[in-house]
């Protein structure tokens, strides 16, 4: 499954909008400001290495160089960029970004954006992602007060929702890349791959919890109760509502696009075929 999307994150630069700065400049700047580049390039990481997992499971062995190709291929990180510029450009026509900008670019701002970008890419290591895991039960079993905050972050920001949402969209999309590709031999209709992947959905839902709480956990240990509240009272404004939905809807049109085709792909090597 695809990592999940712990938003809204990374904002990195410092930046003054010019106060009639046509729209696709300010978007550009907000981009910019989002720190679309390095968060897209932690996912492309983590794609590559689902990409090894994914031949492990379907056809061990048999991928090598040409499956490590076809993945980085899939997995471009401009065109990721381009499915969240969409998104953003469709979803906050309406909004007024300067709240955002200021919280992000503040003192503070910057902290958390640090502290979430390192996180995520820390999680590349499985033995730093485990011993998250292990941290996690460590503050339930101790009831830590933090989980109560995380908890309200994780509901101001909709996450498991959103990443359950598209993680089943993803899931669907990679079954149908299978079946399209002829990965195998018999027919399946669509009625079944949807069956199948919602049958997925309680799983889905209980790893997508535990890996939201021990990666934000993580990455917020070293704030205060004060700042993260203060972060969480951005989260529910409709400004920060508006930011989440559309940075969830840009990866969701980029993943499920990903996801398709690493089906199409992997299809051709569980055939045999070159690609």
């Amino acid at each position: 499954m695809r990592r999940l999307l712990a938003l809204p994150v990374v904002f990195l630069l410092s930046l003054a909008l010019p106060a009639k700065a046509d729209s696709a400049a300010r978007l550009d700047a907000l981009m910019g400001a989002l720190g679309v580049q390095d968060l897209v390039g932690i996912m492309r990481e983590e794609g590559m290495e689902y990409g090894d997992e994914l031949e492990e499971e379907m056809f061990p062995g048999r991928g090598g160089d040409r499956w490590d190709a076809a993945v980085a291929r899939i997995y471009d990180g401009g065109r990721m960029t381009q499915d969240l510029r969409g998104a953003l450009e469709r979803e906050l026509t309406d909004s007024d970004l300067d709240s955002l900008i200021a919280f992000f670019t503040s003192k503070t701002g910057a902290r958390i954006v640090s502290l979430e970008l390192s996180a995520r890419r820390a999680l590349l290591d499985p033995e730093v992602e485990e011993a998250s895991m292990e941290r996690l039960e460590e503050m339930q079993a101790d009831d830590e007060p933090r989980l109560d905050l995380i908890e309200r972050f994780v509901e101001a920001n909709n996450l498991v929702e959103a990443n359950v949402t598209g993680a089943l969209n993803s899931n669907l999309a990679f079954y149908m890349g299978l079946a399209d590709g002829r990965a195998f031999d018999f027919e399946l209709t669509e009625e079944q791959m949807l069956a199948d992947v919602w049958g997925q959905e309680p799983d889905i839902r209980d790893e997508t919890r535990e890996w939201l709480f021990s990666y934000l956990a993580m990455a917020y240990a070293p704030l205060a109760d004060e700042t993260l509240e203060d972060y969480i009272t951005l989260s529910e404004t409709p400004e920060g509502n508006a930011l989440n939905a559309a940075l969830f809807a840009g990866f969701d049109v980029a993943f499920t696009r990903i996801s398709r085709e690493l089906g199409l792909a992997a299809a051709q090597f569980i055939a045999g075929q070159d690609i």
